[in-house]
């Protein structure tokens, strides 16, 4: 039984499953409204990301998404590939792919920023380039603090 266990953990090793990994990427919602359509597909992305292991910060604004998502390496790899599956639409750009770790979200988190919050006005002011919001104009540095600015109060301590 013993040898079982031992061989069991081995292979997991050498899948990667003991290596967290953060990959943050952005996107333009090109495909999905901001009604129903958009709703049922966080839903299904928030229990595909639970039933993984995967934590998430996701912010969406002005038909941009930015989210930062973290589990282990063949679980990010195996989402990463079924995002880009599922919604060739949305046009993703990997921005950021580092090891960590502990994950530093605490289950599934979206923020709809609005220019009616002073908060996230702030937040979109000070990383943002330009008059307009786009995060394809923004260093990776800076999405990276967007992200940690806006997801502050909700982080895991």
């Amino acid at each position: 039984m013993h040898t079982t266990t031992s061989h069991a953990s081995e292979n997991k090793k050498r899948n990667g499953e003991h290596i967290l990994i953060n990959m943050t990427y952005i996107a333009r919602n090109v495909d999905l409204d901001s009604g129903i359509e958009l709703t049922r597909a966080l839903e299904y992305w928030r229990r595909y990301f639970e039933e993984n292991g995967i934590v998430s910060a996701l912010v969406i604004s002005e038909g941009y998404f930015v989210q930062s998502f973290q589990g282990t390496r063949p679980a990010i790899s195996t989402a990463l590939h079924k995002i880009f599956d599922e919604h060739p639409t949305i046009f993703p750009n990997i921005i950021n792919i580092e090891e960590i770790e502990s994950r530093q979200w605490d289950g599934f988190l979206i923020k709809h920023l609005t220019s009616s919050n002073e908060d996230e006005l702030y937040a979109l002011k000070n990383f943002s380039t330009g008059a307009d919001y786009n995060p394809y104009l923004m260093r990776s540095s800076q999405i990276e603090n967007f992200l940690h600015e806006i997801f502050a109060d909700q982080k895991k301590l």
